[in-house]
């Protein structure tokens, strides 16, 4: 832990964190906890918290509807809603929040007066039951909106809805203002517009960019005097394609639940579709072609319909099929068929045969119906949820069946389709849904006109993914002043009165900390090209350096399966800080660097380039490729490698696949480590026709070659790299089920992370070095941290009070590191407002 004293010792710089008064002095102990815990106590709320959705609301609707349900309120009591729960009953209140032995409701589950009994007849709920409605009830009783035992007729309309756009008024010319003026013209009316560019400029590049707006930017942009200002750097942040595809690569890879490690992996029981992701992010891909070649998929975006393929014996309710029942209807179509899994659903009106409907599409084998893990004796028929628009041919293959499932999904008619992504979108910029939660679009919108002219322009405009992000940010809606929630504020009852503050992601948290700190590491996890094919007319292709080689000299006619290991060493000096090689291998290959797996690819037309710093040592490097030929019959073989690197000297090096590599049959262990004794070492034999496959993919070659070099110079984001502990704590999560909502509230776990990691400390210490080197004093350094922290100037008492943190003139390390600390624990810097 840092030693923060003399900062904290010092009472005025409370006022630094300018939405709190701290009692100083304080403990030593209390050091750390008193900026981060104390200051983000408004947000805390329990680690551990039940869900309303699946933990109780399912026993209140099968326990207590027949009677306080609906229509019914027996005794005067009814479970229609919280607040009908709250009002409790003819005996009187119930008594509900933080304590649930004061209840009545939690009194009549455990009472053991038959009498008094709830419910009268059949069994009593169980333990377990119980101590979930009474952890339900200590942490507050809260009640998910579109949750209800009241009879509610609504059902959405599945085909698209075109309303008509109300007349324009002056100020409110925006499509999106002239639907929410329409419906509320006294309270859209008295939303606030944000006037300051500096925070509108901090807001935009957060939500589309996910990084702070750089000085020279932001200075740019302020001197900017043209009306339509706002416009053009929307249209600049979306069209860079590299920072847009990075920061939006979180969002999907939540929505989608694609990783770079972690459960099914090691065991190869789950796939990556990250380069697949992160080329359709780059290229704006048509977002109804996404979603038919996520259903319908090549190899490269399978790993989302294939799902986890869990080690040992799974419930039911877990086997792949059913798992692709459950992420096709819950990535859609914003439908949750978890509970229709296991039988039919308690919170809406989907069954458990149409759960095994949609997963029978996906099975290749007769699919047998379990209800609660038990078998049915029945056969699931493959089926679409929507017959109205067509169905699905249950004799079909498995691929013709997913192709049908694809049209559908995407089928011009299916209104719930473009309904659910641009909801998502508009939650993800404006701090909620239309539909809230976003996953229970069964739900009624606090505005369907809002929602289904949203859908309809994204489907008229070809499902174009930016062209509704730039919608809702050029709306004076989004240019608004963040709204005010007030505690008694009624999520039931909601009206747009401006967006809502957001917390950063971990990931956004990480990649500011890593852009005001200059600390962002140089390497990265994720299997992609950085930035795509290259589109930029300036990039000159690399000529490769590297030969096609293999065993023998008949690499136009290798046996099928034939296999071969590859091997040279590769003498350092000095280890780069960025490095990277391009390989491919007709037709499958992983390659090892001193006995650590870099990478592994059985598709040959996919050249990979990958980061290759952290593998290198001075001294002996040995380069390992484990090389396998396909087909039935003679075909050709050959593999390519070549790395690249800037030596310490700014001397661009090369290193690759020539007749100076050894090979022999026997393949590597699993960690790389030779397992053939040296006298069966051969030389490889460059390949006499290398055209075979240059023809075919040696544009892309070099132009991944040209791209990986140019992209070592790109600030590597958190959305590429693997979770850490510190991620994880801020909410990231592990991705073995699709996340669609991150934690809107800090934890005490977050706090005391913010507090000790070690990680977030290394960050800073280096934020430290890079403003200490350079000789800038105190003063300097506080207005360059507050404008790219902040995208403002300190106010003349925030100044005072961090030169007495300071000192004048160049100050400590030290002292710098602790001030950063204080700057990225201020909710000013941590929210999007």
């Amino acid at each position: 832990m840092l030693s923060r004293t003399p900062l904290l010792q010092n009472a005025k710089l409370a006022s630094l964190c300018f939405w709190a008064r701290l009692p100083f002095p304080v403990c030593l102990v209390c050091k750390c906890l008193l900026v981060a815990a104390i200051t983000l106590a408004q947000y805390v709320e329990a680690v551990a918290q039940v869900d309303f959705a699946h933990d109780v609301f399912p026993i209140l609707k099968s326990q207590c509807s027949k009677c306080h349900g609906g229509d019914e309120r027996e005794g005067g009591f009814s479970l229609n809603s919280r607040e009908t729960l709250m009002a409790g009953s003819d005996s009187g209140p119930a008594g509900m929040v933080g304590n649930a032995e004061a209840s009545m409701l939690y009194d009549v589950i455990t009472t053991s007066d038959p009498s008094r009994r709830m419910p009268p007849e059949g069994e009593p709920l169980s333990e377990t039951q119980i101590k979930k409605i009474a952890q339900w009830i200590n942490q507050g009783a809260t009640w998910d909106d579109g949750l209800t035992l009241a009879k509610d007729t609504y059902e959405p309309s599945l085909l698209p809805r075109h309303p008509e756009l109300p007349a324009a008024t002056p100020g409110k010319e925006h499509p999106i203002d002239r639907l929410l003026q329409h419906q509320d013209p006294q309270g859209f009316s008295s939303v606030s517009f944000l006037e300051d560019n500096a925070q509108f400029a901090r807001r935009a590049f957060l939500d589309l960019h996910g990084l702070l707006p750089t000085e020279e930017r932001l200075a740019t942009f302020l001197k900017d005097s043209r009306p339509d200002k706002r416009l053009r750097l929307i249209e600049s942040l979306l069209n860079d394609k590299r920072e847009y595809a990075e920061h939006w690569l979180t969002f999907w890879n939540d929505l989608l639940r694609n990783d770079y490690g972690g459960t099914g992996f090691i065991t190869g029981g789950r796939k990556q579709i990250s380069q697949w992701l992160y080329q359709a992010l780059i290229d704006n891909k048509p977002y109804d072609q996404m979603a038919r070649e996520l259903i319908a998929p090549s190899p490269e975006s399978a790993g989302f319909s294939e799902g986890i393929q869990w080690r040992g014996t799974v419930s039911a309710g877990q086997t792949v099929e059913i798992q692709f029942a459950q992420s096709v209807g819950q990535s859609f179509l914003g439908i949750n068929l978890k509970c229709a899994s296991c039988h039919d659903s308690f919170i809406d009106r989907w069954k458990l045969d149409d759960a095994y409907g949609l997963a029978s599409i996906f099975s290749k084998r007769p699919l047998d119906v379990h209800r609660c893990d038990k078998p049915t004796g029945k056969v699931a028929k493959a089926a679409w949820l929507f017959p109205e628009l067509g169905t699905v041919n249950p004799d079909l293959e498995q691929p013709e069946r997913l192709r049908q499932l694809a049209g559908l999904m995407t089928h011009p008619q299916n209104g719930r389709f473009a309904r659910t992504i641009v909801n998502r979108l508009w939650h993800r910029m404006m701090g909620r849904g239309i539909v809230e939660p976003v996953d229970a679009m069964q739900s009624r919108p606090w505005n369907e006109d809002l929602l289904d002219w949203l859908a309809a322009d994204f489907a008229e405009h070809g499902y174009d993914l930016k062209h509704t992000l730039q919608l809702i940010a050029t709306s004076r809606a989004y240019q608004s002043q963040t709204e005010v929630v007030q505690d008694s504020q009624k999520d039931a009852e909601y009206r747009y009165r401006g967006p809502r503050s957001k917390r950063m992601t971990a990931e956004q948290f990480i990649d500011c900390v890593w852009q005001l700190c200059n600390a962002a590491p140089t390497e990265f996890d994720a299997p992609v090209t950085r930035g795509g094919t290259s589109t930029d007319p300036s990039a000159k292709p690399i000529e490769p350096q590297s030969l096609w080689i293999w065993s023998h000299a008949n690499a136009e006619h290798a046996p099928a399966k034939e296999q071969a290991t590859f091997k040279r060493d590769l003498q350092l000096t000095h280890v780069p800080e960025r490095a990277v090689v391009v390989a491919t291998c007709d037709n499958s290959i992983e390659l090892f660097i001193n006995q650590k797996k870099v990478f592994a690819s059985d598709n040959w037309n996919s050249i990979q380039a990958v980061p290759i710093a952290r593998y290198l040592q001075v001294g002996k490097n040995e380069f390992v490729l484990a090389c396998k030929n396909g087909g039935e019959g003679p075909n050709p073989a050959g593999v390519f490698l070549e790395a690249r690197w800037i030596d310490n000297q700014g001397v661009e090096q090369s290193f690759g696949t020539n007749a100076d590599w050894q090979w022999t049959q026997t393949l590597p262990a699993k960690n790389g480590k030779l397992q053939a004794d040296e006298a069966n070492w051969k030389p490889a034999v460059v390949a006499n026709n290398p055209n075979i496959w240059m023809n075919s993919i040696g544009a892309e070659l070099r132009s991944k070659l040209e791209l990986a070099l140019r992209s070592q110079g790109w600030m590597v984001r958190a959305a590429l790299r693997k979770s850490d502990a510190l991620q994880r704590t801020l909410g990231r999560p592990n991705r073995d089920q699709i996340v669609t909502s991150r934690p809107v509230s800090w934890s005490t776990l977050e706090a005391l992370e913010l507090c000790n990691a070690p990680v977030l400390n290394q960050y800073l210490a280096k934020g430290a070095e890079y403003f200490t080197e350079t000789g800038s004093n105190s003063t300097e350094i506080i207005d360059q941290v507050f404008i790219r922290a902040l995208a403002r100037s300190p106010s003349d008492m925030e100044k005072s009070f961090a030169l007495e943190v300071l000192g004048d003139g160049v100050p400590s390390a030290d002292r710098v590191q602790d001030f950063l600390w204080t700057i990225v624990m201020l909710p000013e810097f941590q929210i999007v407002r």
